[in-house]
């Protein structure tokens, strides 16, 4: 078994769950093209704002997405409480850039942090350490307003150092101010532009630790080579081949992908995954040890759209049969081969190995190395046998298996899910 290296935050409900929700929410709902709209277009700060005297999400009820959420099979969820436009929320006592302020009047992220452990959901913050609308936030290459002719002149009164108190006074209110925390998703460093030093980073982590004893923390202040300096690596929007290593090491890791090319509601994106592309894609982040953090872009209305639900309400028709391969599972065990057109995840604590059919074989699925080590087979989905056995004798010398080879006689017709699984009982 595969034993990634120990973290200070407490990951052990992290690795059992395996699968949460992302919310990318705020004023680039309205315009509707992107998160990263105001950075893009580079739209001024007086154009911009606009966004922010018409946002009044009116029909948002957090205990829909949240019964969304569930129903999918999530186990938790990170929303953004400020991404890099810096608009916030939640009602800080530190900005008046904030939902209260809008049409809206309204903190948002208490109603979502109680309406979501009302599920049973864990809670988790995204917070932007990247601020395109504070006065002191250095202007540099990555800035919405990086192609003013006056930057030199707008840094000249801008101080990075009393960026960093209001951030940290930021990170301060949200981790007093909602109960227990269990992630904090800190995005993003971008060196020699900026980096720990900019955001003085080992100071947030240890008050973000000491706030909030066994929090989760991400690998995303530049403290990658930092002891204790994070918890989970986050690869985004790619699919790693392998478990993730650190200097050959193991480590615990999670993925963040979308339904589309945004993290914020895209009206015109058209590239939507499938529901089938988003079931193999959680089966096969399991399979190598990881999570996936799935993302939704709310509209300005403050819904999720038909899109996003129809592919969770699939995720959750295939997780209400097939979740025990998913909760509670890992990689297989070293000298397991996988199938062809397969995935394989294990359940160290049942001893169960799941195997994952992208492709339906006619007949026989052959597995090397398991003749004699499975006590039991079934389709996950209902329970099914599915019956163990040697090729028979006729067909030996043209099939190819070895002796040590499990083979596993399947009906002809696939059964009618996604992704089907049989579900090995090992001795």
């Amino acid at each position: 078994m595969v034993r990634p290296k120990p973290t200070v935050g407490d990951t052990s409900w992290f690795v059992r769950d395996r699968f949460g929700l992302f919310i990318h929410w705020g004023l680039y709902a309205l315009p509707a093209r992107h998160e990263w709209v105001k950075h893009v277009e580079q739209i001024p700060d007086e154009q911009y704002d606009v966004y922010f005297r018409h946002f009044d999400p009116d029909l948002y009820d957090p205990r829909l997405w949240a019964e969304a959420a569930a129903g999918a099979g999530m186990k938790y969820f990170v929303v953004t409480t400020k991404h890099h436009d810096g608009f916030c929320l939640w009602d800080s006592q530190l900005t008046d850039y904030k939902a209260p302020n809008t049409p809206c009047g309204k903190d948002l992220i208490r109603p979502m942090v109680e309406a979501f452990r009302e599920r049973g959901l864990r809670v988790g913050f995204y917070h932007s350490v990247i601020d395109w609308h504070h006065p002191d936030f250095v202007v540099d290459n990555l800035h919405s307003m990086r192609g003013r002719p006056d930057r030199e002149a707008l840094n000249a009164t801008r101080d990075q150092t009393r960026y960093a108190a209001y951030l940290h006074g930021q990170v301060r209110e949200l981790l007093t101010g909602y109960g227990k925390i269990d992630v904090l998703f800190y995005d993003f460093s971008y060196p020699p532009e900026k980096g720990r030093n900019d955001w003085n980073s080992l100071e947030l982590l240890k008050m973000t630790r000491e706030l909030q004893p066994g929090i989760i923390v991400n690998d995303r202040l530049d403290l990658q080579d930092v002891e204790g300096g994070w918890d989970i690596r986050t690869p985004e929007q790619f699919m790693p081949r392998e478990w993730v290593q650190v200097d050959g090491q193991p480590v615990v890791w999670e993925t963040c992908q979308t339904f589309s090319g945004s993290w914020g509601y895209h009206r015109d994106e058209a590239s939507w995954k499938s529901i089938e592309q988003l079931v193999q894609m959680l089966i096969g982040v399991v399979s190598r040890g990881g999570n996936l953090l799935l993302n939704v872009g709310p509209t300005g209305r403050g819904e999720f759209d038909d899109r996003a639900l129809e592919r969770l309400r699939g995720m959750g028709e295939w997780m209400k049969r097939h979740s025990r391969s998913i909760y509670g599972c890992t990689q297989a065990p070293d000298g397991i081969p996988c199938p062809q057109d397969c995935r394989l995840t294990y359940n160290p604590e049942t001893n169960r190995l799941y195997v994952h059919i992208f492709a339906w074989p006619f007949v026989q699925l052959h597995i090397d190395g398991l003749a004699g080590k499975v006590a039991y087979a079934q389709l996950l989905n209902d329970a099914s046998e599915v019956k163990m056995g040697e090729v028979p004798e006729h067909q030996a010398s043209m099939a190819g298996p070895s002796p040590d080879t499990l083979t596993l006689h399947l009906p002809v017709r696939k059964p009618d899910v996604v992704v089907p699984v049989v579900e090995l009982f090992l001795k």
